[in-house]
């Protein structure tokens, strides 16, 4: 029997299934002088531990288990289906309703994901999970909550093609933080500045 499995390699971290939970390594870096390396992946491994135990009273978030803060996360495994691979085949306007509901209470507290994408969402449940917050970051500035939604308007876009536009639609519709409106009215201005550079 496989005691554990790599699920994913990245280029920040490898992530092992170890029976019922998830361990997160942040790899060194050969091309970094090691003394910085060392003090780059301390804090951010900190700084991922920290945000995860602050959301996990506010949005579905695994559990943290254990960490050594230097380079490793233990968390529980959350045994459901990756939306970036299901959503269209569940109930996704439920569903984009449920990660509108997630966002707004995750922006409300100053929290940005950084990497807003259906690979980093689990449904299980009747919940909607949000999981890999190594890019997450604290921040109340409009420009960062408006380059997050942008960021899954983006992936949806990409990856759920036929209903991309309905489910944009009902995210938008649901997400009510804190200055909306200027977030909003942020994201247009983002859309327009990528529309610039593709011109050129």
């Amino acid at each position: 029997m496989i005691k554990s499995k790599v699920l994913a390699k990245g280029a920040e971290a490898t992530i092992t299934l170890d029976k019922d939970k998830i361990i997160k390594n942040r790899l060194k870096k050969s091309y970094r002088i090691s003394i910085i390396d060392e003090k780059l992946r301390k804090s951010r491994t900190r700084s991922e531990a920290k945000i995860i135990n602050k959301l996990s009273s506010i949005i579905p978030v695994p559990k943290i288990l254990k960490t050594d803060e230097k380079q490793t996360i233990e968390m529980e495994f959350i045994n459901g289906k990756k939306l970036s691979e299901t959503l269209e085949n569940l109930d996704y306007k439920k569903i984009c309703r449920l990660i509108a509901e997630n966002l707004t209470k995750m922006h409300d507290q100053g929290i940005i994901h950084g990497d807003l994408t259906t690979s980093n969402m689990i449904f299980q449940e009747n919940k909607v999970y949000f999981i890999d917050f190594g890019l997450a970051f604290h921040s109340q500035k409009i420009e960062d909550k408006a380059v997050d939604l942008h960021l899954l308007e983006q992936a949806l876009e990409a990856k759920h093609f036929t209903i991309y536009q309905e489910c944009i639609k009902i995210i938008l519709d649901n997400y009510k933080p804190e200055k909306y409106k200027e977030i909003i009215q942020r994201i247009k201005i983002i859309e327009s500045r990528g529309r610039y550079k593709d011109k050129y």
